[in-house]
């Protein structure tokens, strides 16, 4: 759909990252676009930059969410916040997987209820939910992390069927590696989430992610763009471990 059928984007994650890349890319192609994030200080520089509606709140504070909202229209709506914890489900403790549930799923969830009855009564809208391909390969580590993505991935599919006979478009944008800050969070030391995982790689950029969902959104309005994979050149998934036990 041209993006001229629209009117107001909300994006989620806004403050940093592909979030504020896909505010400034929606800002310029004259939607008015709500940027949520927890860091006000960073969403009130970014509305100095791209004249977005700087919204600091966290997203898990569905009271909040639900009260944020409360009169904005919104045509497109682009989940992007997320966050990740170390370990798997036997070092897992109790935060690791309340949060991630919380932030990557359960708020994603509430968004779209808020927003999407609103399309569905307007016959028009698009939501772009941010995956990862750990939704969708299964490698070592991070399990609560691949759990809650594969959940979107599969909200993404079910979302299509929910607007079956509306002008409602869904689109998963499923990332490989891309260089933000989630590995410094991760971490907790911005430096060596640096050096451990971007320096001397090719990392995919937010301007990569933002690239793909102009793309989608700008495409025609009989076309839906589903699925998006979106790998560096030299990372690639997949592969087999097979343990070979003598006892």
């Amino acid at each position: 759909m041209p993006f001229s059928d629209y009117k107001t984007a909300l994006v989620t994650g806004a403050s940093t990252g592909i979030g504020a890349v896909v505010v400034e890319r929606l800002a310029k192609q004259g939607l008015e676009v709500h940027a949520v994030a927890r860091n006000a200080e960073r969403l009130e520089d970014l509305a100095r930059r791209t004249g977005c509606v700087p919204h600091a709140v966290d997203i898990t504070d569905t009271a909040a969410l639900t009260e944020e909202l409360r009169n904005i229209q919104v045509d497109i709506l682009v989940n992007n916040a997320g966050v990740s914890r170390t370990g798997n489900i036997l070092t897992a403790d109790e935060f690791a997987i309340d949060e991630q549930v919380a932030v990557n799923i359960q708020a994603v969830l509430h968004l779209v209820r808020l927003v999407m009855p609103g399309m569905v009564e307007r016959d028009l809208g698009h939501i772009v939910n941010i995956s990862s391909i750990a939704a969708v390969y299964n490698f070592g580590g991070n399990t609560i992390y691949h759990a809650t993505k594969s959940a979107v991935h599969t909200l993404s599919r079910q979302l299509r069927v929910d607007g079956y006979g509306r002008r409602i478009r869904v689109t998963e944008i499923c990332p490989g590696r891309v260089e933000t800050e989630i590995f410094g969070r991760l971490l907790g030391d911005m430096e060596e989430a640096q050096r451990q995982f971007y320096d001397g790689y090719e990392s995919l950029k937010p301007e990569d992610i933002a690239d793909a969902i102009e793309f989608a959104i700008s495409s025609p309005r009989h076309v839906n763009i589903g699925h998006v994979e979106i790998l560096p050149t030299f990372q690639v998934p997949g592969g087999l471990n097979f343990e070979r036990r003598a006892d």
